[in-house]
């Protein structure tokens, strides 16, 4: 186990940039993940951990990943490059997946996000299209950083599970193209279907940010808008929560 104890050391400059800083973890190709649960999670799944950090005197409740280097620093040390209020006394630097998107995509669900800026919404869809059988995410231009150190505490452990992808529009329309997927967006159009209605089984669905919805250049490619009943009084849901409901009703499909 190595030992540092200084704040100046350049690995401790570094945790700290990286935290903060998304321009640096893509240039590194690197993200960081803290928490024991978090931590451990990254471990199971087999997450390329390059760096485990913990504090003195921690006792880490699994074994450490092989080929990862381990460092022990002061709580003080650690505390000052948490980007958590409440650091759990160990943190992780992990390689970070290709964004690119692949030539094709497999069948099933692919959720997409267009315009999601808030990580935590971002991380919690993640979570939830984890949850209910995904296939992989896809993020167009505006979304939150997949790998911030808040998207992936809230994605509770689905960014070490599911795939991420970042692409244009006009990317993501020749992709879905080539994959002979539909694209549908969850908002009210001229054709639009209620999603209990609707077959999930193979597609591409998008979710909008909370501010705008869906953007109207993704509108109009879609080849079709699903809507979600609710009361009248009421005029829209908050984003992950129609993700959710959206892909459960896609998961619920699977029995039909």
């Amino acid at each position: 186990m190595e030992q540092i104890t200084s704040r100046h050391n350049p690995l401790i400059t570094r945790l700290k940039k990286l935290g903060r800083d998304r321009a640096a973890r893509r240039a590194e190709g690197v993200y960081l993940c803290e928490g024991v649960k978090l931590v451990e999670e990254g471990v199971r799944w087999g997450a390329p951990v390059e760096t485990l950090v913990t504090a003195r005197g921690f006792a880490l409740p699994f074994p450490p990943p092989p080929g990862a280097r381990l460092v022990e620093v002061p709580a003080d040390v650690l505390a000052g490059v948490s980007t958590q209020d409440s650091p759990q006394g160990v943190l992780a630097v992990c390689r970070a997946p290709s964004l690119a998107p692949p030539e094709r995509l497999e069948r099933g669900r692919w959720l997409v996000l267009d315009g999601v800026q808030d990580p935590g919404n971002v991380g919690t869809m993640w979570r939830t299209a984890d949850a209910f059988g995904a296939a992989g995410l896809i993020l167009l231009p505006g979304c939150a950083d997949p790998f911030s150190p808040k998207t992936v505490r809230a994605s509770m452990g689905a960014c070490f599970r599911l795939g991420v992808w970042e692409c244009t529009l006009e990317e993501l329309t020749g992709l879905v193209s080539r994959s002979r997927l539909p694209l549908y967006a969850a908002a009210l159009g001229e054709n639009t279907r209620d999603v209990a209605a609707a077959d999930l089984t193979n597609c591409a669905l998008v979710i909008g940010s909370e501010g705008r919805g869906v953007s109207a250049g993704v509108l109009a490619a879609c080849d079709q808008t699903l809507k979600i009943p609710m009361t009248d009084r009421c005029e829209s849901l908050n984003a992950a929560v129609a993700a959710a409901v959206v892909l459960w009703e896609g998961w619920r499909g699977r029995e039909r």
